[in-house]
């Protein structure tokens, strides 16, 4: 038999699935034969009819008479998708087909799937239901119906959408200011999903798809990166969360004007991560917690206490910050009243000093 045949001709086919289901119930094939047999045949006959003209004009598609010529089915993945087909009174024969499988003969259901059966309403429609579909229900399938002048043929193909799942995106990532990153972001689903990202608090669109490159990453770049994947179904989110370590800033001063017997307060705030160290100095003297002096650390803020400012206390003193990236100090000053100029002029001299000092025992330690 010639197998070069209309999609739709499923010839080759039925006779090893009639022998089949004969072989495998003898006792009932009479009866089922009877039944099945002339769905066959004019199948066989269509089959014969379509390939004598496909071989002369390609593969066309006639319709019957439907009430939407339509071509193609778009079905997302889980709903349940109804292929419809139109008969009139003079239809004596219907079947449905998918992939050279027969599904229904008549009233007869070939198919095993418990999730495909047929919606009939009165004897004008002769359409498929198949519930929770799936990827592997996409394809073509044909409504094939016997009038008395000849068969004719209804191909409908059936495209399964499937929503977007981000299967692997990076980890949370922990990297120093100036590197190099590359954030990874893959998803699948039909049809395949457009990847964007973004930056969130700040919320700003980042140009990159599965690959976000960052060159050079800076502090203002830490934060929530979000990736998105979307289709014509819906969308999937994903979040990375990028730490950028940089060496200690020291954004804010505040020296102190105090008279004798009064407690002063120095303040010294940076920003760093990791989170600062601090550490006072009274000229080049490492300051402790101890009588009359408190030092307190929160966070990236350190205040030093002076509970009872004699004499002797008035000055420079210098903030260090300090984490494993870096370094950075600062001067403040604690002065009598209406004296503010003297001690800055001083207290500036002596800075110079510390600094200059600490560059010199960096580079005779190399540090």
């Amino acid at each position: 038999m010639e197998t070069k045949t209309h999609p739709s001709v499923h010839s080759v086919v039925f006779p090893s699935k009639l022998r089949t289901l004969t072989s495998a119930r003898r006792p009932q094939c009479a009866k089922l034969c009877a039944k099945v047999l002339p769905y066959v045949m004019f199948l066989l006959t269509e089959g014969k009819t379509d390939a004598s003209e496909a071989s002369g004009q390609g593969f066309p598609v006639r319709s019957v008479d439907m009430q939407r010529a339509t071509d193609n089915i778009t079905i997302r993945q889980g709903d349940t998708a109804i292929i419809r087909c139109y008969v009139d009174d003079k239809v004596s024969r219907v079947a449905w087909l998918n992939r050279s499988n027969i599904i229904f003969a008549g009233q007869d259901k070939w198919s095993l799937d418990p999730r495909v059966d047929l919606v009939t309403k009165g004897q004008l429609e002769y359409s498929l239901r198949i519930q929770k579909v799936d990827v592997y229900d996409e394809g073509s399938y044909t409504c094939s119906i016997q009038t008395k002048q000849q068969p004719k043929t209804s191909q409908v193909y059936l495209i399964v959408q499937v929503p977007p799942n981000i299967y692997k995106v990076s980890e949370d990532i922990t990297v120093n200011e100036g590197s190099n990153v590359t954030l990874s972001c893959l998803a699948s689903g039909r049809p395949d999903p457009a990847i964007t990202w973004r930056l969130l608090n700040p919320s700003d669109p980042l140009d990159g798809e599965e690959y976000l490159d960052i060159i050079g990453i800076m502090r203002n770049q830490a934060g929530r990166y979000e990736c998105k994947a979307s289709n014509d179904v819906k969308s999937d989110v994903k979040y990375v969360n990028v730490v950028v370590n940089y060496p200690p800033t020291i954004k804010k001063t505040q020296s102190s004007e105090t008279q004798v017997g009064r407690m002063g307060t120095l303040q010294c705030d940076a920003t760093a991560v990791p989170t600062p160290e601090f550490e006072w100095y009274r000229d080049d003297k490492r300051l402790s917690n101890s009588q009359g002096i408190n030092i307190q650390i929160s966070g990236t803020t350190a205040i030093l206490v002076i509970a009872n400012v004699t004499e002797e206390d008035y000055g420079n003193y210098t903030c260090v910050a300090s984490n494993r990236l870096g370094v950075q100090n600062a001067s403040l000053f604690l002065y009598r009243p209406g004296t503010g100029r003297d001690i800055n002029g001083s207290a500036g001299v002596s800075q110079s000093l510390w600094l200059l000092l600490a560059s010199f025992a960096c580079l005779f330690f190399k540090c």
